[in-house]
């Protein structure tokens, strides 16, 4: 241990960490873009004045929440047309903060108002939701005439739909003052508890839904953090009672001591580094790796920090041989989310974690190992269950193994984001085969599949008719 500890303080000595927060406001073509769809607030009172005295924590009596209900001219239509459709955005101003907005879309279901209410976590961190609601599964995609054309798999199709920009600093969301910049997931999933009640309010007609938290990449930190929170809320009786049943991880970085581990056995399974290459991996890098994340959890920041630059070296030594982000979130990059998801699992909250099989940063691999070393009253069964294949269409579209409120699926055809890379079977879930780090943008049919058997309770029907499902809506 000494030895490793040595080894981290060289280490991170060597290292140059930034740890200046940008807390710009969007730049011009954004703002044009929010000012023409009239969600920019009239009064930009949230502007500190640098020669001025730093304001107050906002107001608990504040209307916080500026919503706009909008359509996009000229799309094509198929079947319901798109006046018929609830679409809206807004800002929503953090009640707990001193000038922050968080920018959110909702799309109403095309199905029924009774659909569930599921709500999209882009990762990072600092990645937009944008992102996914463009890209992967959202009620429309680009062309390549930059022209907006329905997407067949949008998740909108069997949800009521939430993106969100978070942390603030992502995307359309800001601040001008950098004490609302959150460094840890407690602060995240407090800015989410808050803004979802303030949702809830200025949308009771959703309230009873069923309530379903999803999201891909470092949203497997958000993810857990956020369904703590609202399952806390519920048991204290805090505001609005949230309907939440369950919470999807696609690709997630979760656990970070067991997934950093799994970096070597799946570049060397998959062919991108040797096995002089693997084994010199695991004696030099890996096991300071794994000592390091052992101090995140007990030192604090700085062993977080630190932990983040050493355990990177695993996965930069890695792409040698084959934008910025927020670097706030550096301090939380190594800590371990998966320690508060049991308790939800054994209140029968349900929880899915998928992952493309061609992923490399946050690989199937060490998503299956954290899942199954998980310590819950079903730990054993669940290990001890069988993979069974997840069709789509009659075709096998990945591998489901599932007992009680948790199942891992395994894609086919699909990297890091699921929803883009099969779209129908992410729909349908969500392991989706052949897919990488974004599943519902690699098999977006599978994924389409995914989210409806899921949030239905029949993740692990063996036939769907789910090309009937698509073409009547």
């Amino acid at each position: 241990m000494k030895n490793h500890l040595i080894s981290l303080l060289i280490l991170f000595s060597l290292s140059t960490i930034s740890t200046a927060i940008s807390s710009e406001l969007p730049q011009s073509q954004a703002q044009k873009l929010i000012r023409d769809l009239n969600l920019f607030p009239s009064e930009l009172i949230n502007i500190v004045d640098a020669n001025h005295s730093a304001p107050p924590l906002l107001s608990h009596n504040a209307n916080r929440l500026v919503e706009k209900r909008f359509k996009f001219p000229g799309l094509a239509t198929a079947g319901v047309s798109v006046e018929e459709l609830g679409h809206h955005a807004g800002y929503y101003q953090i009640q707990h903060s001193y000038a922050a907005k968080m920018f959110y879309f909702f799309f109403e279901s095309r199905n029924s108002s009774n659909d569930p209410v599921v709500i999209w976590l882009t990762g990072g961190p600092g990645c937009s939701s944008e992102l996914a609601l463009f890209y992967e599964n959202g009620p429309f995609t680009i062309a390549n005439n930059l022209s907006l054309v329905w997407n067949e798999y949008g998740w909108d199709k069997v949800s009521n739909l939430l993106y969100v920009d978070q942390p603030v600093g992502t995307g359309f969301s800001y601040t001008s003052d950098k004490r609302d910049i959150r460094h840890d997931e407690n602060g995240v999933s407090n800015d989410l508890y808050d803004f979802l009640q303030a949702f809830f309010a200025e949308h009771p007609e959703f309230v009873k839904n069923d309530f379903f938290i999803t999201g891909e990449s470092y949203a497997g930190h958000y993810i857990p953090a956020f369904a703590a929170r609202v399952y806390q809320g519920n048991k204290a009786k805090e505001g609005i009672h949230v309907n939440l049943k369950g919470f999807a991880i696609g690709n997630g970085l979760t656990d970070p001591e067991i997934q950093y581990k799994a970096y070597p056995d799946y570049a060397l399974d998959m062919g991108l580094i040797t096995t002089a290459e693997y084994k010199r991996l695991n004696l030099a890098l890996v096991p300071v790796c794994e000592a390091s994340i052992k101090l995140c959890g007990t030192d604090g920041t700085v062993a977080c920090v630190a932990s983040y630059v050493v355990c990177n070296l695993v996965f930069s030594t890695i792409l040698s041989h084959a934008g910025n982000g927020i670097n706030a979130m550096l301090v939380d990059w190594m800590r371990n989310l998966e320690v508060g998801i049991p308790a939800l699992l054994e209140d029968g909250i349900q929880m899915l974690v998928y992952a493309g099989e061609y992923d490399l940063i946050c690989n199937w691999l060490g998503n299956s190992r954290w899942v199954q070393a998980m310590e819950w009253s079903g730990q054993k069964e669940f290990v001890a269950s069988s993979e069974v294949p997840f069709e789509v269409d009659g075709s096998k579209a990945g591998l489901l193994r599932s007992h009680g409120p948790l199942s891992f699926l395994k894609g086919h055809d699909a990297g890091h984001m699921v929803p883009m890379d099969q779209p129908k079977a992410a729909l349908e879930m969500l392991r989706v085969h052949d897919a990488g780090h974004m599943v519902p943008m690699d098999q977006p049919k599978a994924a389409l599949e995914m989210l409806r058997r899921w949030t239905r309770g029949s993740l692990s029907e063996e036939t769907s008719d789910s090309g009937n499902l698509v073409a009547s809506m």
